[in-house]
């Protein structure tokens, strides 16, 4: 608790030296004791003041009682109860989540990140220890949105940035200048969703479809008329693929450090050359991560947990489409002295669908 100091000057006809004996005996702090012109000025506190008002007349002496001046500006501010206040307010609202940024362009995409956030409870206001981490987050705004082929997080302080990569539209200038057509199927699957921007579907969601089969049609019937007007999107099917690898036996592998936060305080204050206050933060937060990089050697017993994950980053970043795999089932695998090698089956879930040009006659 910080005390209010006072200054007080003793003057009389007597001598002033009985009196500070007998505030020393009555257990009176005093402090900065001088002599000043006919009498003595020391600091003491409210307690003190309190046993000089009542036993002055007592020893016949004159007191003067002043706030005393603690220092400079900043000092003040150091020891006051307000400053302690905006020391602990921010630092409490540090622990906090106050702002959520969505940086694209594409309105659609952040109204469903929006929305997929909320539904994970990643809201304004969450403290931030109960936030998942960023892998969990990626993996729920990406397992329902075919859209996006990355998604990166910058935090800063209290606001969580997300920056959703959105999957590269392939062929999309072949799309809207080649000529009317049908989409077919370029394998056989399960279908599992449409996402037509015109024609009409011929298959239907669950239907086990193979390869050649149309999908959706680019004619549209109405009564006995027909208009060509080409089917356009994409088709999505579950479907089991065949994929034989092999890799080396030693791998190299980057892991990223723990994130540290060094926090230091510092002064509010800051002057100027023209001896004007500046204010500032009196918080100042550094951030730093040690990586490293390592070697482990595949064993058996690895299959789930390693190598297997290996092989889905290994597919779903060399694949230039919005793939998604849903599971596996091992046929073989051998560990050689150098190398591992087999073959697994991973159960798929992408777009179909390719154009089949409509014949329009001569």
């Amino acid at each position: 608790m910080i005390h209010k100091r006072y200054s007080v000057v003793l003057t009389g006809k007597t001598d002033p030296a009985r009196f500070l004996s007998f505030l020393v005996g009555s257990g009176v702090k005093m402090s900065g004791i001088m002599e000043s012109g006919k009498g003595i000025r020391f600091r003491t506190d409210k307690k003190g003041i309190q046993v000089i008002r009542k036993h002055r007349r007592r020893y016949k002496m004159r007191v003067t009682i002043k706030p005393a001046d603690d220092g400079t500006v900043e000092k003040r501010v150091f020891t006051s109860f307000r400053f302690l206040i905006a020391c602990i307010i921010p630092l409490l609202a540090s622990l906090f989540l106050w702002k959520i940024e969505i940086e694209t362009d594409v309105p659609e995409v952040s109204e469903r990140i929006g929305n997929k956030l909320e539904e994970t409870s990643i809201t304004l206001f969450r403290p931030l220890h109960l936030i998942p981490d960023e892998g969990e987050i990626r993996r729920s705004l990406m397992v329902d949105d075919q859209s996006l082929s990355w998604v990166r997080f910058k935090r800063s302080g209290s606001t969580l940035t997300v920056i959703p990569m959105l999957s590269p539209k392939l062929n999309d200038r072949i799309e809207k200048t080649g000529p009317p057509s049908d989409l077919v199927a370029r394998t056989g699957g399960v279908i599992t969703g449409f996402q037509l921007s015109r024609g009409e579907r011929v298959a239907r969601i669950n239907q086990t479809v193979k390869k050649g089969d149309l999908l959706a049609t680019g004619i549209l019937e109405q009564g006995n008329k027909k208009t060509i007007v080409g089917a356009e999107g994409s088709v999505y099917a579950d479907f089991w693929l065949e994929y034989s690898f092999k890799i080396p036996k030693t791998v190299d592998y980057h892991l990223l450090g723990e994130e540290n936060v060094m926090i230091q305080w510092r002064s509010p204050v800051v002057w100027g050359d023209g001896r004007i206050p500046k204010l500032r933060s009196f918080i100042q937060t550094e951030r730093y991560r040690e990586d490293r990089l390592g070697q482990f050697d595949l064993k058996e017993g690895m299959e789930q947990d390693v190598i297997i994950p290996l092989l889905k980053h290994k597919i779903v970043t060399e694949t230039q489409s919005d793939l998604i795999i849903k599971d596996e089932n091992i046929l073989h695998l051998t560990f050689g002295n150098d190398t591992v090698e087999g073959t697994i089956l991973f159960l798929i879930n992408e777009n179909i669908a390719i154009k089949r040009p409509l014949s329009q006659g001569d």
